[in-house]
């Protein structure tokens, strides 16, 4: 399960990159995507559960998950596949890890020892090696790397703010609560390229849309969820770490990306600061659990 996790997620960037250069537009897509998906995942929610109730002492706290996980999440997610390779924002992406231990740190969940700092340096030198190396330097894509980082940095957001409400939920009412509030968030900014978008679409990137719905929001919730049932969140967040790494090989297969040594060896220095991280972060809240999916 956690094996075809990380593929479907993987595999996103490269079907996101698709769409987005074959017609459709950015927020079009999003809205589209997470609206189809809000539909199938709180059918399944409801019919495994009964009920969305939560606290009301929750419900802000949702909102604002929402607001971090979904909405500018989704943002930048997107416009950084626009403005960005696939294979880039894949790499930079691995420092998620990286942005959740300091968010968690900030607000007092976690105790970060210096060893954790050592690897954040690290971390964030491949960060800027991704950057600096791709071929026109930096300033072929500054932005696109710049919104990169940003949907890092929410995910991150997303994943502390969250963590709380796990110990009283379960993952999948929370999931399909974040889901459709960011989705509304997702729809209303968005609007405007929505009614203007085209859907004279080939075949190919019809079938990238229902990957994209099904398998990256619906499928991995479930199997992701799962997983960290059977084997821990520990062992489960190890091998989602590959995730960029399986993202950026698709990139390069798929859409023939180019990638220089200097990316390559950014990318090193990213999974390197994550492998330091892990060995030497202690966490005080065990019920954080780090997510990826977009």
């Amino acid at each position: 399960m956690l094996a075809a996790t990380v593929v479907l997620w993987a595999l996103n960037f490269t079907v996101t990159k698709y769409v987005l250069e074959h017609g459709f537009k950015p927020l079009a897509y999003s809205t589209t995507r997470y609206g189809a998906a809000t539909i199938i995942f709180t059918w399944f929610t409801y019919g495994t559960e009964r009920s969305f109730r939560v606290r009301r002492r929750d419900l802000a706290l949702i909102v604002l998950a929402a607001g971090l996980g979904i909405w500018l999440n989704q943002l930048s997610y997107v416009y950084a596949l626009t403005f960005s390779n696939a294979s880039t924002i894949a790499l930079i992406l691995g420092a998620t890890p990286i942005f959740t231990a300091l968010i968690a740190f900030a607000i007092g969940l976690e105790r970060l020892h210096t060893g954790f700092w050592v690897a954040a340096v690290v971390s964030f030198a491949g960060v800027g090696l991704i950057a600096l190396g791709k071929e026109g330097g930096v300033s072929g894509s500054v932005k696109g790397d710049l919104l990169g980082i940003a949907t890092a940095a929410t995910w991150a957001a997303y994943t502390v703010a969250i963590a709380p409400l796990m110990r009283r939920y379960s993952p999948y009412r929370i999931s399909a609560l974040v889901l459709a509030i960011g989705w509304v968030a997702v729809a209303l900014t968005g609007i405007q390229q929505t009614i203007n978008q085209s859907f004279d679409f080939s075949t190919l990137v019809w079938i990238c849309l229902v990957y994209a719905t099904l398998g990256p929001l619906v499928l991995t919730n479930i199997l992701w969820f799962k997983a960290v049932d059977q084997v821990g969140p520990s062992r489960a967040t190890l091998v989602a770490n590959l995730q960029p790494f399986v993202a950026a090989i698709f990139a390069l297969v798929l859409l023939k990306e180019t990638m220089t040594w200097i990316q390559i060896l950014g990318g090193i220095l990213i999974g390197g600061g994550i492998f330091l991280a892990r060995r030497r972060a202690r966490s005080s809240d065990p019920d954080l659990v780090e997510q990826y999916a977009e």
